[in-house]
């Protein structure tokens, strides 16, 4: 392994994480070496994403390099003119992410094919936004999204927008390890820029962004936007500048940023795990709220691409939203400004909350489901939509939105906007987010929804396999009457259903299995792609009597869900 490694600091273009070797050599460290040298870093559907340090198992500027030439030389063999057409890289804020962006443009560039590079950093939809309004061949961000500060990321967006999807991630990965046993050829930027092959992406680019967006009729419902007043966070990310742009634009004129998050910092100081789903994660926008009696506390990600919210009740207190239930919102509130149009396509992921497709049924809309991850909603979504059924919104329940199809992947901006035009609305007509859903669960069922994992030993027989092998007929006492096997596509019934023929389902084959109870209970099952671990996901619907109130049918929801995932947890 010496050998392997002394090829490694010689090629490493960093004195930083040279030095990290050398020093873990001079200790006789080899389980940290190991760790570092044991495998490569896998490129998969996310591209990269792991922790910063030295080695081909780690985020570096190495490991960006070989995998910059490893998407060129795929790129142009698979895309007609992509030297011309170009790359879109931007980056976030994290310590490395800059530097990385322009190792991505100096290896692509060497390849000869052009690189539009943010002139600063750039929240993710911006990059996925540019790849089809500059007609490039990919797009590139440097991002760990909302991971720890010791992680960074390489994200590609294929020419459609989309995140990539099979066969590329196979076909890039196969390419990326070509390049890692070959020399590297770089350029310089001022090389590439004397060339043509380096544009910059200045400010009249992020303000193309804006236009467009503000060119969606979904985000022109300006109802008196200037009663409503929200607190935001960036969560110390890169969404600050164009989040209070953009709804300064729309006249919302009581916004109010946490200061201490604003501006961009890797080390993320102030929050332990800069995710609005994290405990704590949305403590300081609350507090920044409860300051000016607002009436929304929102958040983006560090890279922007998500959206979260707690919502003021009657009581004062500030409650999150979960992702579903914001994505419920939205469908509806969505499908009624769109009424007219032919923009009726609306989906989200097997995971999320099925509501959305009864809603969907309600406004004589067209409705898909995908598997777990935004490369699918939106993916799906350009093959599904037609003439006559335009994409309009997709969600899914990890708080990722998109509306409209200016951005075909999660955008948190356009998310925030949206939601504070929904709540202006409302508010203009004396309701609230609050008397929105029990509205919707009155029509539809109270619909909750949850998600637990268990954690396995890494040599665990495969929890799909075991299931498959002993199906089980009933859940918590309730009969199964409706099993989807997403390995074997195929849909069996049994119970009260026994006598229906099986199904194909239309999905790509995966590891999941779907149970629907005979009391419409879902329960999903599917190992984790990273960790040794199954996840579960759970979905109760309770009908809401006429005489009782939100939090008497959300408390019967709630107790079903306990009993659920008790005896579900325990069966396993």
């Amino acid at each position: 392994m010496n050998e392997t490694i002394s090829q490694w600091i010689a090629r490493d273009p960093d004195p930083k994480t040279q030095q990290e070797l050398q020093t873990l050599l001079d200790a006789g460290d080899d389980a940290a070496l190991a760790d570092r040298f044991s495998q490569r870093l896998a490129f998969g559907t996310a591209g990269l994403r792991g922790v910063v340090g030295a080695g081909p198992n780690r985020m570096n500027r190495l490991v960006i390099q070989e995998t910059a030439t490893g998407l060129g030389h795929y790129l142009l063999s698979q895309i007609e003119e992509a030297d011309h057409r170009g790359v879109v890289i931007g980056y976030d804020g994290r310590l490395d992410s800059k530097q990385f962006a322009q190792d991505a443009a100096s290896a692509l560039t060497a390849l000869g094919i052009k690189v539009f590079l943010t002139h600063k950093v750039a929240p993710t939809p911006l990059v996925a936004f540019g790849v089809k309004q500059l007609g490039a061949a990919a797009g590139i961000v440097v991002t760990a999204s909302h991971n720890p500060p010791e992680y960074n990321g390489f994200k590609v967006y294929w020419e459609n927008g989309a995140q990539i999807i099979a066969p590329h991630d196979s076909g890039i990965a196969a390419e990326i390890d070509k390049a890692a046993q070959q020399p590297l050829n770089l350029m310089t930027l001022e090389q590439a820029e004397h060339q043509g092959l380096l544009a910059w992406l200045g400010d009249d680019y992020y303000q193309a962004y804006l236009d467009a967006q503000f060119a969606n009729p979904l985000l022109q419902n300006n109802t008196q936007p200037e009663a409503v007043a929200l607190a935001y966070t960036a969560m110390h990310g890169v969404g600050a500048e164009m989040a209070e742009s953009m709804l300064k634009r729309v006249g919302f004129t009581q916004v109010h940023s946490v200061a201490a998050q604003r501006e961009p910092d890797g080390t993320f100081p102030t929050v332990n795990f800069p995710n609005p789903e994290e405990a704590g994660a949305m403590d300081l926008v609350i507090a920044e709220a409860k300051k000016h009696n607002a009436l929304l506390a929102c958040a983006n990600d560090p890279d922007a691409d998500r959206f979260a919210v707690a919502v003021r009740d009657i009581h004062g207190e500030y409650r999150m939203l979960t992702g579903d239930q914001v994505g419920i919102l939205f469908g509806n509130y969505l499908l009624n400004v769109a009424q007219g149009t032919n923009e009726n396509l609306v989906g989200t992921t097997i995971v999320s909350s099925s509501l959305l497709e009864k809603i969907a049924l309600a406004h004589n809309a067209k409705f898909y489901q995908t598997l777990t991850g935004f490369k699918w909603l939106t993916n799906v979504a350009m093959e599904k939509q037609t003439q006559d059924s335009q994409f309009l919104f997709a969600y899914e329940e990890a708080l990722g939105y998109t509306v409209g199809n200016k951005v075909w992947d999660k955008d948190g901006l356009t998310a925030l906007v949206a939601f504070a035009q929904m709540t202006a609305e409302l508010a203009a007509k004396g309701q609230n987010i609050w008397s929105q859903l029990e509205a919707i669960y009155r029509q539809h069922g109270f619909y909750l929804n949850a998600q637990r994992s268990i954690a396995l030993q890494p040599d665990s027989p495969a929890i799909g396999s075991i299931l498959r092998a002993s199906p089980p007929s009933r859940i918590a006492g309730v009969d199964i009457v409706q099993t989807d096997d997403l390995q074997s596509l195929e849909r069996s019934f049994s119970g009260e259903l026994a006598n229906k023929p099986a199904e194909t389902i239309d999905l790509p084959a995966s590891d999941v299995l779907i149970y629907h109870l005979a009391n419409g209970v879902r329960v999903v099952v599917r190992p984790s792609g990273t960790e040794p671990k199954v996840k579960c996901y759970y979905e109760v619907v309770e009908q809401m009597l006429e005489d009782e109130s939100y939090e008497e049918a959300k408390q019967r929801a709630e107790a079903q869900m306990t009993a659920l995932i008790d005896a579900h947890q325990a069966s396993l």
